[in-house]
Order: C-alpha cells, then sequence, then structure tokens
C-alpha cells in the first residue's frame, strides 16, 4: 500500500485529504477488494455494491470508486448497466490466454534464476525453500487459501531470482489474475513435487533443466485448470 499525504497516513474511514492521500487509499481499497476475490469471499458472478463495500473496508466511497474502476479496467470486474459491478467469471478463452502468456514468461524465469545462481546470486533460494515448507504444511493441514499464497510467493519468488526487471513488471500485470486461478482450480499432490523439481535444477544452476521442469509444470497446471473449471482439457 502506498503512504498517506502529508500530515500523517488517512485512516481508513477518513475521507482523501490530498492527491497522495486519495492514491493511498484507493490502493488500499484495490488490494482488499482483490484480496475477497481471490479468497472467494467475493465469488465469480457477485454483484459489487460501492456502498456495502466501503461499509465492510471501513472507507469513504470515493477509494472505493476508485478502487473498483481500476478493477474493472484490469478485467477482474465488470460493469453491470445502471447497477454497479460484478467480479468477471472466468471463461475458458480467458484463461487459455492467461496460459498462453504465463509459460513463455514462467519458463524463462526459471532459467534466468538458475543462470543467476550458476554465477554465484543464491540469496533467492532460502525464499524458495520456504514456500515449499510453508505449502507443504497448508496442504497437510488442507489450508487451500494458504497453500494457494505459498504456491503464489514460489512463482514470484522464481521471478525475482530472474533479476531482470521488465519481466518483474510483465509478470506484477498478471500476478493476481494468476491468484485467482490457482484459488479456483484444483492442486493435486504432484504439482507441489513439480515445484519441488524447478527449486533442485534452479539450485544447481542448470538453466535448461530448470526451464524444461517448469514448462511441464505450467502445462500440467493448465490441464488441471480447464479440468477444474470446465470439465475437459
Amino acid at each position: 500500500m502506498g503512504d498517506g499525504g502529508a500530515g500523517g497516513p488517512a485512516a481508513p474511514g477518513d475521507g482523501p485529504r490530498s492527491g497522495g492521500a486519495a492514491l493511498s487509499l484507493s490502493a488500499q481499497a484495490r488490494e482488499a477488494v482483490l484480496q475477497r476475490i481471490v479468497d472467494r469471499r467475493y465469488a465469480q458472478g457477485a454483484r459489487l455494491v460501492e456502498r456495502e463495500v466501503a461499509e465492510e473496508l471501513s472507507m469513504s466511497r470515493v477509494p472505493v470508486r476508485e478502487a473498483l474502476r481500476a478493477l474493472v479496467a484490469e478485467g477482474l470486474l465488470e460493469l453491470l448497466p445502471h447497477s454497479g459491478v460484478r467480479v468477471r467469471r472466468l471463461e475458458r478463452a480467458d484463461v487459455e490466454h492467461l496460459y498462453e502468456v504465463w509459460e513463455p514468461l514462467a519458463v524463462q524465469a526459471s532459467r534466468l534464476a538458475a543462470r543467476a545462481v550458476a554465477a554465484g546470486q543464491v540469496e533467492g533460494l532460502a525464499r524458495l525453500d520456504a514456500s515449499l515448507r510453508r505449502a507443504e504444511s497448508a496442504a497437510e493441514e488442507d489450508e487451500g487459501t494458504r497453500e494457494v499464497a505459498a504456491h503464489t510467493e514460489f512463482h514470484e519468488g522464481v521471478v525475482v531470482m530472474a533479476g531482470n526487471p521488465l519481466l518483474a513488471r510483465t509478470m506484477e500485470q498478471l500476478s493476481w489474475q494468476l491468484r485467482l486461478l490457482f484459488g479456483l482450480r484444483a492442486e493435486p499432490a504432484h504439482m507441489r513435487a513439480q515445484h519441488t523439481e524447478m527449486h533442485r535444477h534452479i539450485a544447481a544452476g542448470d538453466a535448461e533443466a530448470a526451464a524444461a521442469s517448469t514448462l511441464l509444470h505450467v502445462r500440467d497446471s493448465r490441464a488441471v485448470a480447464l479440468r477444474t473449471l470446465f470439465g475437459e482439457v
């Protein structure tokens, strides 16, 4: 979230006091609505009323309105004629398009991360290992939301290790769509094992093996998503 404007950060229920404060509150509102979409408190197709969302978030309606507009522009919400917005339902084409873009980026991120390790840049490996352990713990305790968060952190950690700012910015644009998709599809145990395999190749500095294991993982993820959401591959 951004910082508050001059005079200290505004409380969530305050109206905007300056351009900076308004931006901060709208960013907070956007993050809060996104999180509710991802963890399915706001289900696909659910209608969101600006006044009700503002009350739930203990905010004024202005930053909430800005946040909802931003999420419409990002494709996670869609406008309803004369009646606010609703959470967009993922269609098969949406999932296909997302994987078409994510696949080459994820593969290249793993390749670059392994090359970084081969060059002696190993500081990101501990983060990947911690994400894997959190995912395993969440799976054992049947906490799906926490497992999704850990798997998302793993992929984000690989992107950080890649050390390519343009790749990182591009992936950031996909991050919430991926989190939403990960939360909706099943998470078979073999996909956790694939993360472990990716980590092994990255840690070994084997760029092409890391890329190949990531390609397999992303294509498996696509098949699982299509099967879970639409009953087909």
